[in-house]
């Protein structure tokens, strides 16, 4: 299961309370997202929260055992960009990457449903060494 914590994000640590700092102070935090991650027994289940992207706009991408999630937005259209007084929403790429050694990676399934990324990912079987007599000559 020790794989399967993102790289970027860890919880209640002072990378956390400095990372809110950040984001209060200047308005903006790091290019990430947040996500959950169940374990169910037989599959891990990964959600990350993406609103406002268009299914379009999620790249997936596997390599190595690591896993890749991606999410780009782009700029509005020009009469839309008027004179903001305030604007929170980050326009940009947003990744995060996880390694996901020990799931079936053939059998990883994907939906995406009102802002919600929801992953199925598999656990591989355990591979079992064989046991196997050894003759004396």
């Amino acid at each position: 299961m020790f794989g399967m914590i993102p790289f970027e994000r860890r919880d209640n640590n002072l990378f956390d309370m400095l990372d809110s700092m950040e984001h209060n102070f200047f308005g903006s935090g790091s290019n990430v997202f947040r996500t959950d991650i169940r374990d169910e027994g037989d599959k891990f289940v990964l959600e990350a929260e993406l609103p406002g992207f268009k299914k379009e706009d999620i790249k997936l991408h596997l390599k190595d055992g690591i896993l890749t999630i991606t999410a780009a937005r782009t700029a509005e259209s020009q009469e839309k960009n008027g004179s903001y007084v305030r604007r929170e929403r980050r326009l940009g790429t947003f990744s995060r990457s996880f390694d996901i050694s020990g799931i079936d990676e053939p059998s990883i399934s994907a939906a995406y449903t009102d802002g919600v990324l929801s992953l199925s990912l598999p656990k591989a079987a355990p591979v079992v060494p064989e046991a196997r007599q050894i003759a004396i000559q």
